[in-house]
C-alpha cells in the first residue's frame, strides 16, 4: 500500500510538472511551424507567472489570474514579434534579449510591488476537477483525471492544434510559410501576418504555462521561478517532431523526469543533490542527441522574411 501511494503521488507530480512544459511547447510548435523560433519563450512564461499572480491577487479569482497570465505572455511575445518578424532582426539574438528582459522586468515589478526582500505570496489557487468514474481508477486515475483545469486544457489543445495545423486551410498556409515563405507569398498568403499570429499564439500558451506554475502548482510567485522551462519547452518541440500530439507526450515525459529528481532525493541516496537537479536537463540533451537527426525542422525556421539584403 505505501508503494502504491508513492507511485500515485509520483504520477500526480509528473503531470503537474509536465503540464507547463506541454502548454509552452504546444504554443512554440505553432510558432516554429511558421518559421519563427522564439527563444524568448522563457520571458513569456515568467511574465505569465507574475501576471497571473497579480491578477489573482487583484480580483481574488484564479480564473481571472489565468486570463491575466495569458495576456502577459502574449504581450512579451508581441514585443519579440515586433523586432523579429516586423523589423526582421535576428530571431536568436532577439529571443535571448527578450528572455533576459522578461526575467529582469518581472523581478523589478515584483520588488516594486512587494519590497526588495520580497514576500511569501499566498495566492488563490485552481481547484482540482475530478471526473467521476475514471478518477477512481487505481494509481493513474487521480494523476490524470483529478487535476486543475490547465491540465485538461493541455489534453484538449494537443488534438485541437493537430487538427488546425494539418486539416484546415489556415494550418496549410502556416506550414507553407514555415517551409517556403516565397512560395506562400506568391500564392497570396501574408507571411508577416501569419508569423505574427503564430508568435502571439505561442506567447499566449507560454503565459498560460506560467499561470499554471503559480496558480496550480506552487500557489505562489518567486523571481526566476520559470527556471529554464522555456528552453526545455523548445527541446520538447524537437522531441515531439513539431507534431502537437507527440509534443504533449514529450512534455509529460519531461515532467516525469522533473518529478523523478524529487523522488530520488527523498530516498536519501548518498549522492550530491545537484545530480538530481540536473536530471531534466540531462534528459534534454539525451533526447536531442537521439532524436534530432530523425526530426526535420521547418525549412525556413529562424530565417527572416523577406531576406535581409
Amino acid at each position: 500500500m505505501p508503494e502504491i501511494l508513492a507511485l500515485t503521488a509520483f504520477l500526480e507530480a509528473s503531470v503537474r510538472l509536465g503540464t507547463p512544459l506541454a502548454l509552452a511547447a504546444l504554443g512554440e510548435t505553432v510558432t516554429e511551424r511558421s518559421g519563427v523560433i522564439n527563444i524568448g519563450l522563457e520571458g513569456s512564461i515568467i511574465a505569465g507567472a507574475l501576471g497571473s499572480a497579480l491578477g489573482a491577487i487583484a480580483t481574488g479569482s484564479p480564473l481571472a489570474g489565468l486570463l491575466a497570465g495569458v495576456v502577459s505572455g502574449t504581450a512579451v511575445a508581441a514585443c519579440f514579434a515586433l523586432f523579429a518578424v516586423v523589423l526582421r532582426t535576428d530571431q536568436i539574438i532577439t529571443g535571448t534579449a527578450v528572455t533576459l528582459g522578461g526575467l529582469g522586468f518581472t523581478g523589478a515589478v515584483y520588488q516594486a510591488r512587494f519590497g526588495t526582500t520580497g514576500t511569501a505570496l499566498s495566492l488563490p489557487t485552481l481547484d482540482a476537477v475530478s471526473f467521476p468514474g475514471v478518477a477512481r481508477i487505481p494509481v493513474v486515475g487521480s494523476a490524470f483525471f483529478s487535476q486543475p483545469i490547465t491540465v485538461y486544457l493541455a489534453y484538449l489543445l494537443a488534438p485541437a492544434l493537430w487538427y488546425v495545423l494539418f486539416r484546415t486551410p489556415w494550418g496549410l498556409s502556416l506550414r507553407a510559410v514555415g517551409e517556403n515563405p516565397d512560395a506562400a507569398d506568391a500564392a497570396g498568403v501574408s507571411v508577416v501576418r501569419t508569423r505574427l499570429h503564430a508568435t502571439l499564439v505561442g506567447g499566449a500558451l507560454a503565459g498560460l504555462a506560467g499561470a499554471h506554475l503559480t496558480l496550480a502548482h506552487t500557489g505562489t510567485f518567486s523571481e526566476g521561478m520559470s527556471a529554464g522551462r522555456g528552453f526545455i519547452a523548445i527541446a520538447v518541440v524537437v522531441l515531439g517532431r513539431w507534431n502537437p500530439l507527440w509534443v504533449l507526450v514529450a512534455g509529460l515525459l519531461f515532467g516525469t523526469a522533473s518529478a523523478l529528481q524529487f523522488f530520488l532525493q527523498t530516498l536519501g541516496l548518498d549522492l550530491p543533490y545537484q545530480l538530481f537537479l540536473a536530471l531534466p536537463y540531462a534528459l534534454t540533451l539525451a533526447a536531442l542527441a537521439g532524436w534530432v537527426g530523425r526530426a526535420r525542422a521547418p525549412a525556413a525556421l529562424a530565417r527572416s522574411w523577406p531576406p535581409q539584403q
